[in-house]
């Protein structure tokens, strides 16, 4: 099957070359044909050719960043982190080639927190959206308030 995938992150360093690494010998050693294009702080490298994108049964996007999906039209595209693809590799490469085997088209979004299953990424939002208004407390993010950086900070100085 030939794959095509697009890896970013927002300082593009280390990690969307990691990603991209993992899925070239994931795919490689699923017995597919992938390329994939890096985007990062180098600008991009490995370019997807049209050419490459109009073969492609499937499009892989790891990306932490924003990613244009015009030159994707007609095609399944997955989306997830770049976590995903330097961590879980295999999976997501055997998820685009599930997915693409049964025929599925339009964008599916998967990783760490998520099953893969959603063929629509709008309907997710929409879920989500909508908790956000049940609830009038403010959506707290991180862990215990006693162990973030700057009630560390206080306790070192003080």
């Amino acid at each position: 099957m030939k794959l095509v995938a697009v890896t970013s992150c927002p300082t593009g360093i280390a990690h969307s070359q990691m990603a991209a690494e993992n899925l070239l010998q994931a795919g490689e050693r699923l017995g597919h044909d992938i390329d994939v294009e890096v985007q990062g702080a180098m600008g991009t490298q490995d370019e997807l050719s049209s050419d490459a994108i109009a073969e492609a049964d499937a499009v892989i996007i790891t990306s932490d960043t924003s990613v244009s999906r015009d030159r994707f039209d007609g095609k399944l595209v997955l989306k997830g982190t770049v976590k995903d693809g330097v961590n879980n590799a295999e999976a997501v490469v055997k998820k685009a080639v599930e997915l693409a085997e049964a025929g599925k088209t339009g964008s599916v979004t998967f990783g760490s927190g998520d099953d893969g299953e959603d063929a629509d990424t709008d309907a997710g939002s929409d879920d989500s959206s909508s908790d956000d208004t049940e609830s009038d407390e403010p959506v707290r993010r991180g862990g215990d308030p006693e162990k973030g950086l700057f009630a560390r900070l206080k306790k070192l100085f003080s």
